[in-house]
């Protein structure tokens, strides 16, 4: 089998931005004469395992006129990005050993949504909304008392978590809490995979004989989680657990021999998460970084032209990351000059 493989005719470049239907049956009869023609074998069988991360694929942030499409700074990044992704995933099939898509899921009453927020008035913050300390504790935003007894904790304990809640994003150097529009909402059609990379997933899976492994996160109504490998505050302010790292996700990236990153926004849920990696490996054998690739090419910035351009933060990121030793590649280089042997 050759080190590139030829994008299948199937794979339309231009209807990446668009929702549809996978054809399952026909493209797992393809995937299976796919596999026998080019000598494709079982993932298993691979020497040098090789993951990919897919941050957040989805159709809220990645088809233009959803919620939070990541336009980036040519206005079309993530449609871009994804299209890049997927020939990425078909020229390298070969190589890649699993395929780990991370998925915003979310409810309604959450933390950065504005149905968990009221004024004095009994009115919601606006999508975008800066919700600082002072706003807390003066009474700005408080805590929405009609969410109490879905939440099941008592309003002045809601309260109280509020206000650590905004100290604490604050004191990590976090960024402050955004009241986000609804998005990625659990069983709507913003939470799917991009239905090309679905494809190039499921494609994946019949002719390398294996299994997307999802991950799933932001369920948890009193935390934002940007990273997939840990919520932004993990306790109350009695210091009791509110949430977990995904430990057992680090161990299993920490297990292949390389692990490539990709996926929307860079300066948000891709950047959290290999910071948090970052720091993990850190604490293990800081030489791990090695083995972490960044498809530059394959993630965009959050960028709301005339309103926020988080573009210098994510470039800052990444130069960071590679300061530490991790690697930062485009997604055209071919396998057999970075991969390992």
């Amino acid at each position: 089998m050759s080190d590139s493989l030829p994008i299948p005719e199937f794979f339309i470049p231009n209807r990446v931005g668009d929702v549809w239907r996978v054809p399952y049956e026909q493209r797992a009869n393809q995937a299976q004469t796919w596999a026998q023609k080019h000598g494709v074998q079982p993932a298993d069988t691979d020497i040098t395992r090789l993951c990919v991360l897919a941050i957040d694929v989805q159709n809220t942030f990645c088809i233009p006129g959803f919620e939070l499409f990541v336009g980036g700074k040519s206005g079309q990044g993530a449609v871009d990005d994804t299209r890049r992704l997927c020939e990425f995933v078909y020229r390298n099939l070969g190589q890649i050993t699993e395929i780990v898509p991370t998925m915003d899921t979310h409810r309604a009453v959450q933390i950065f949504h504005a149905a968990f927020w009221v004024d004095v008035n009994g009115q919601r913050p606006a999508p975008m909304t800066m919700v600082e300390l002072d706003d807390v504790r003066s009474g700005r935003w408080r805590v929405n008392p009609a969410i109490v007894s879905n939440l099941k904790v008592p309003l002045d304990q809601l309260q109280a978590f509020a206000v650590h809640y905004v100290k604490r994003l604050s004191e990590d150097g976090k960024y402050p809490l955004t009241v986000w529009p609804y998005h990625s909402m659990l069983g709507g059609i913003g939470h799917s995979l991009v239905p090309a990379f679905e494809e190039a997933c499921f494609f994946h899976n019949l002719a390398r004989q294996c299994q997307t492994r999802f991950e799933l996160k932001g369920s948890n109504p009193l935390t934002e989680n940007y990273s997939v490998l840990r919520p932004e505050v993990l306790d109350d302010p009695d210091g009791q657990p509110v949430a977990k790292k995904n430990h057992e996700l680090i161990q299993h990236l920490l297990s292949f021999d390389v692990v490539a990153i990709a996926g929307q926004a860079k300066s948000h849920c891709v950047a959290w998460t290999i910071d948090d990696l970052l720091s993990e490996i850190q604490q293990i054998d800081a030489a791990l970084t090695s083995k972490i690739y960044l498809l530059e090419d394959c993630s965009s910035p959050v960028v709301v032209p005339g309103v926020v351009n988080f573009s210098a933060a994510a470039d800052a990121a990444y130069q960071r990351f590679a300061d530490a030793g991790m690697n930062i590649i485009q997604s055209t280089s071919p396998l057999s000059t970075w991969l390992p042997h």
